[in-house]
């Protein structure tokens, strides 16, 4: 599939968010994406004690310390994967990492309703002090990890650089897709109450943007184009809270041409317009 009928379809597709939409755009997706090599990739490594406290280390080329993405999936809160062996998402970002001569891991974590907030927070500060004690081992420059989160994950993500907790000093960046940063106007799904509370009105003490805003940490957000209303809004609410705390806008990607499923998944493809400005990104960083 080209570029211009992939865009098409998505367009055609719409904003909404719906399981034909998700599905028609994994279909689309799946045989674009890269595979990585089985050989440089240790699979199901534990970062903790839950069944769900695993992770997947893509290696960088070469036998120096490298840069290293450590990705923080989507799925709503309630489900989602890093992706198993053969499956094209997100193995597609570990491939695309190694191609470009970083490290990259991918989570797992654990989901509300067994786990409410600020759990996603607690599991991805939790594999980042793995990864910074055992990067000799896996031969990662502890002083260059980029956090990385789309969607829910992107959330998590936004909490961590929020309160980092132990985490402080431990990363060198975050780049957030897709996320939600003010939990007082975020969208009521069948999701989010589970994770947040469906008993509390207000969310407002959980939500990450004061924090978020108020961080020095080196940040990217993106958005796509044809993404979610909601997603939508919370970009313009972050920019509008950033410019109003710092003077100056955030670095907002929009992604042209892209739902809320293509804005990761596409990474590595032939298709890929994330692909670059994450890159650079990066290299600004680490």
């Amino acid at each position: 599939m080209d570029r211009k009928a992939f865009h098409a379809k998505i367009v055609e597709l719409g904003p909404e968010f719906s399981m034909e939409m998700v599905e028609a755009t994994n279909a689309m997706l799946a045989p674009l994406v890269p595979a990585p090599d089985e050989r440089t990739v240790t699979r199901d490594i534990a970062y903790g004690p839950h069944a769900r406290h695993r992770l997947d280390l893509f290696r960088a080329p070469g036998s120096e310390p490298a840069p290293c993405i450590l990705f923080v999936h989507d799925g709503g809160f309630v489900m989602g994967d890093k992706g198993a062996p053969g499956a094209p998402f997100y193995n597609n970002l570990g491939a695309w990492a190694q191609t470009n001569g970083f490290a990259a891991v991918t989570i797992n974590y654990r989901l509300a309703p067994e786990v409410r907030w600020p759990a996603g927070r607690e599991d991805t500060i939790a594999a980042l002090l793995h990864l910074v004690d055992r990067a000799a081992e896996y031969r990662i420059d502890p002083a260059r990890i980029v956090l990385m989160g789309h969607s829910a994950g992107a959330t998590h993500v936004a909490d961590v650089v929020a309160a980092p907790a132990a985490a402080a000093g431990r990363f060198a960046g975050a780049v957030m897709s897709s996320g939600f940063y003010d939990l007082a106007s975020v969208v009521r799904d069948p999701f989010k109450p589970q994770y947040y509370g469906a008993e509390i009105d207000d969310w407002s003490a959980m939500s990450p943007l004061p924090g978020l805003v108020a961080s020095e940490v080196p940040c990217l957000f993106a958005v796509c184009e044809y993404d979610m209303r909601e997603c939508q809004d919370q970009a313009r609410t972050l920019a509008e809270a950033w410019f109003s705390a710092k003077g100056r806008l955030p670095v907002l990607y929009v992604q042209r041409g892209h739902n809320h499923i293509s804005g990761a998944r596409q990474i590595g493809s032939g298709l890929d317009s994330f692909g670059p400005v994450l890159q650079e990104f990066l290299t600004r960083q680490v």
